[in-house]
This record gives structure tokens, sequence and C-alpha cells, in this order.
């Protein structure tokens, strides 16, 4: 007996020794593997990443992220695979869904898989979490749903468009809030080397974003129209009458569309006021009152409305949609100022503000040269929105703007100073600089 016990001491200090023996010999591969990646030695770093995914899968998701890295930098397709599967294998639940992005992203940078393939692969990213797909890739999702379904299945592109909006928006909204501090910083020539890095960053990621933002609403405007929205929202209105997330989706593309006019509008408004009870929703009601002609009841309802709403960001959206709603120019900009004051990184405010500028050239001046000048105060504002909030799409209304802006040529002839102040007349009233 005392014998058997014996052996069976030793065969458990020699399996304990031996794990150890193998925990360490991991350690030490994973730390070379590591460093030769960090110093972009890839063809040295793959016999240890074979080791490492062959004898201890488990170490670290690391392995696999630097992996994916050295497969990419190496064009390995065949590891690339191989890591891919590796990590879903033994990491299913840590962050999966980048994981199978930044795997179509590898196929499609080399050439590799069918489109019905990586589009297999996006939509398993999508299902788990958008937020986690890379920019370009949410984009070639959304438009590989739009290709297949915008016939046969439209409601499901108008229901993609919304989930993939909502994600954007949330990833916008964060940017936004890390840059706030940043950008206050950086006026005020405080940043720190970190600082001014993350500030790059953020600016460059955002600045992405808001071009997918536009992408999606270029391609979506295609199919939601209101000759195609109104069928399908009256046709499942019945099914979806007390369902507050389907009203509050189609009551904001009837909304955002201008199909306001038609009779669904304001029934869809009513059960979603009357489903959620949400500050959203009370919102949009009193938009219809006022339509209906009840402006006492209406403004009654937005403040009910905005009282209701404790995030400051929306508490923006609620003031800056009363804005666009707003016939009197000058009401409507003091209520996107009302916007700016609970989020001063508010881009589209500030391109709302340019917009009306730009509507108001041909009434806000007596010559060629002082309309041209509203461009000037078009083009302050959007280049602010740029500035602030790089996600608001500002780069296309810069461009257009500075088309419209005074030539040297219009400048000379009107006799005044380049860089010299000019204010812009009638209800604008803004002092701008003359171009140089």
């Amino acid at each position: 007996m005392k014998k058997i016990t014996y052996l069976f001491t030793v065969l458990f200090l020699l399996t304990i020794g031996l794990k150890a023996q193998g925990g360490q010999e991991c350690n030490i591969k994973y730390n070379l593997f590591k460093g030769n990646v960090t110093t972009k030695k890839y063809a040295e770093a793959k016999p240890d990443l074979n080791w490492l995914m062959e004898n201890c899968p488990t170490l670290s998701v690391n392995i696999y992220k630097y992996g994916a890295k050295v497969a990419d930098k190496t064009k390995d397709a065949v590891l690339a695979k191989r890591v891919y599967e590796g990590r879903l294998a033994n990491f299913p639940n840590k962050n999966v869904a980048k994981a199978h992005s930044d795997y179509a992203s590898f196929l499609i940078k080399n050439n590799l898989g069918s489109d019905d393939e990586i589009f297999g692969i996006l939509e398993k990213a999508y299902k788990i979490s958008p937020k986690d797909m890379g920019v370009k890739n949410i984009f070639r999702y959304f438009k590989g749903i739009v290709s297949r379904f915008k016939d046969v299945n439209p409601q499901k592109v108008f229901d993609t468009y919304d989930d993939v909006m909502e994600s954007v928006e949330e990833k916008l909204d964060d940017y936004n809030k890390k840059l706030s501090p940043l950008l206050e910083k950086d006026s005020s020539g405080t940043l720190d080397k970190k600082e001014k890095k993350n500030l790059k960053i953020y600016s460059t990621n955002s600045k992405a974003l808001g071009q997918v933002e536009g992408g999606l609403d270029a391609i979506l405007s295609q199919i939601a129209t209101c000759e195609r929205l109104i069928p399908i929202y009256s046709r499942d209105y019945e099914a979806n009458k007390t369902n507050g997330v389907w009203l509050k989706r189609a009551v904001s593309r009837m909304y955002n569309k201008e199909c306001q006019e038609d009779p669904l509008f304001e029934k869809l408004v009513t059960s979603y006021a009357e489903v959620t009870q949400s500050a959203d929703a009370i919102n949009f009601a009193a938009g219809v009152l006022e339509k209906n002609g009840d402006t006492k009841g209406a403004a009654e309802m937005r403040k009910k409305a905005f009282d209701l709403e404790t995030d400051p960001l929306k508490k923006a959206r609620l003031k800056l949609r009363e804005a666009q709603g707003t016939s009197n120019k000058s009401r409507a900009r003091a209520l996107a100022y009302e916007a700016l004051k609970y989020n001063p990184n508010m881009g589209k405010a500030y391109l709302f503000i340019a917009s009306l500028y730009a509507k108001s050239a041909n009434t806000c001046g007596s010559d060629v040269f002082e309309k041209k000048m509203t461009y000037v105060a078009a083009l302050n504002k959007a280049m602010k929105a740029q500035r602030v909030d790089p996600g608001s799409g500002a780069g296309r209304y810069i461009q257009s703007y500075k088309k419209n802006v005074p030539s040297k040529k219009d400048i000379f002839n009107k006799g005044i100073a380049p860089g010299s102040s000019f204010r812009v007349k009638c209800w604008i009233g803004e002092s701008v600089r003359v171009p140089n």
C-alpha cells in the first residue's frame, strides 16, 4: 500500500513538473514570438507562431491577434485561415466580431474568397456586434444586403440600415465624447504627446465613420422613397402598431425622407408616442401638433420631451430637429446654437447653420461680391463642424462652399482689401474675413 502511494506521489510530482516546464516553455516561445512581431520580423515570427498554436493554443488571445498580423504581412493565406479558425476555436468569446471582420479584410486585400464567402463572414461579424466591425466592412456588408434584398425584401434592407446606423451613431458619440476634452486642450496648446496621438486617431476614425454614414445614406436614398415606404409601412402597420422599435424606425425614416404630408406619418407618430412615451416620440408628436395649427400645444409638448430627456447628446438632437422644422431662419439658427450648448462638438448643428447661410446667398447682398460673402460665412461654419466633429460629413459641404466664395476678380472689382473684415448683410449679420 505504501509503495502504491509512493508511486502515485512520484507520478503526481512528475506531472506537475512537466506542466510547469511546458508552461515555462510556452511563455519563453510567446515572448520570443511577440518580440519578433513588435520589431516587424514577421518571417522570423512564423516558427514560434506555429509552435504556440500547436502546443499552447489557449495561452493568450494575443497569439492570434499577432498571428493575424504575421499572416497579413507575409501574405500567407494558409496561415491566416489557421490563425482565424484557431482563434474562434480557443477564444470563442473574445471580440469574435472583429476577428471575422479582420479575416474578411485579409481575403479582400489579397483577392481571396468569393463575394458570397466574404459576405458570409461579414454577416457573422454583423450578427455578433456591428460596432466591432471595421469601418469599410460595415459599408461592404450593407452593400451586400442591398444587392441581395432590395427587390425581394426591402424591409430587410431598412432594418439592416437602422441597425448599422445605430451602431455608427453610437461609435460617433463615443468619439465625440473622447474628442471634446482633447480639442479644448489642443486650442490652448497643452496637449502632451500621447494626447496628440489619440486626437489624431479619434479624428481619423470619426471622419471615416462619417463617410460611411454618408455612403449608407446615398445608397438607401435610391430605395427608401416615399412612394416605396408608404405602401410597406401601411401594409405592416397592424402587425407592428405596438412594436416601439419598429414604430421609431418607421417614423424616423418617413421624417428623414420628408414623407410627413401623408396621413400615415401622423398615424405612426401617434402610435409611437402612445407605445413608448419616450422623449423622441413626444417630440415627433409636437411636430404633428404644430403642423395641425396647435402652436401652443406643440411648444408645451416639446418642452415635455426636452425635460424628459436626460442625455445631453440626445437633448442636442431634439433641439436640432426643432431647428430643422422651423421656417424662420433666424429662429432656426438660435435653436441650433441651443443644441450646441448641450453638445458643443455637434458638427451637424454647425452644418445646419451653414446651410441656412448658403440658402440665403441670393437675398443677403446687393451685388455678386456681397452675395458670395454669404458662402464665406457658410464655409466658416462647415470648417468649424469639421474641426470639432470629424465624423459630421462636413467635407462635401466645404468643397461646395469653397467653389462659391468671391474670386480675386470679384474682390478687386468691389475695391475691398483681401483679409479685411466684412459684415454679411440681412438676417445673418455676421462679420467674416474677405478671402486672400
